[in-house]
């Protein structure tokens, strides 16, 4: 009997949850009040899909922003104090403690320091992301093998060009698997801080309907979050198998030029 596949049994699992989602509010076994059948949900999600999608646009908009610092600046800084030995032992331990700290609770000195607009949003879910953006990618810098930089240098690649055309592209999986993880935690803080303060946004509709006892639209606020991170993970999943490509040929060429090529046996005299 042969096993059905991981992607078949992926779907069956889904489903199942899909059915349960629908029968057990249905049958009674949980009250609707804290899980509306699957099809209340999508009746309101079809009902006031253009709120739904005016309110993901806005937090759509925060998130890309706010990706932006997180991966961007994650980037820089880490290769920064990955490459280069001073900054790894002033800075590093420093950020690896500030990682520590529930960033949540700053979040009223946000809004005190930039407003309840969009910006403080955006900043607070950018440097939500930052860290596990910027730690990751010090350390994979760390483990690029040392006779990459020396070739480097013995070519006169300067500091920027070390840092674009070696370092990050060597340390490439690591720093997406930080990218992933920043990126989910970027979507979380923007859509927490739309919960604490805010009059747009799908975490704004999470609170307006949850204070009215609206559970269909409450759910439907939280499908709507869900999709956007399961968009966000198939995008990294993309760019992971994309540089898989570039990591698997690397390795491929380098086995080849390592392969020692077998002498000519002498033919018997």
């Amino acid at each position: 009997m042969t096993r059905p596949s991981p992607v078949i049994v992926r779907w069956l699992i889904l489903l199942a949850l899909l059915v349960f989602w629908e029968l057990f509010p249905r049958t009674g076994a949980i009250p609707e009040l804290f899980l509306p059948p699957l099809s209340k949900v999508a009746a309101v999600l079809m009902k006031d899909w253009r709120e739904y999608a005016s309110e993901l646009s806005v937090t759509l908009y925060e998130v890309a922003f706010a990706m932006l610092i997180a991966c961007g600046a994650g980037i820089l800084a880490g290769a920064l104090v990955g490459g280069i030995a001073l900054l790894r032992n002033l800075l590093l331990p420093v950020f690896s403690s500030l990682y520590a700290v529930p960033i949540v609770i700053l979040y009223p000195i946000f809004t005190a320091w930039f407003g309840i607009g969009s910006q403080s949003k955006i900043i607070f879910a950018g440097v939500y992301g930052f860290f596990p953006v910027m730690l990751s990618t010090a350390a994979g810098i760390r483990t690029i093998d040392a006779q990459l930089l020396l070739a480097a240098r013995s070519m006169g690649a300067t500091l920027p060009q070390q840092i674009t055309r070696v370092i990050i592209p060597a340390s490439i999986p690591t720093i997406l698997t930080g990218l992933r993880l920043g990126g989910a935690l970027t979507i979380i803080g923007v859509v927490v801080s739309e919960m604490l303060t805010s009059a747009a946004g799908i975490g704004y509709l999470v609170t307006r309907y949850r204070t009215i006892l609206d559970s269909p639209h409450v759910f439907g606020a939280i499908v709507m979050i869900l999709l956007l991170s399961i968009l966000f993970d198939t995008f990294a999943r993309a760019i992971e198998r994309r540089t898989m490509v570039w990591q698997t040929a690397g390795r491929r060429l380098k086995e080849g030029e390592q392969e020692p090529i077998a002498a000519p046996v002498p033919a018997p005299v």
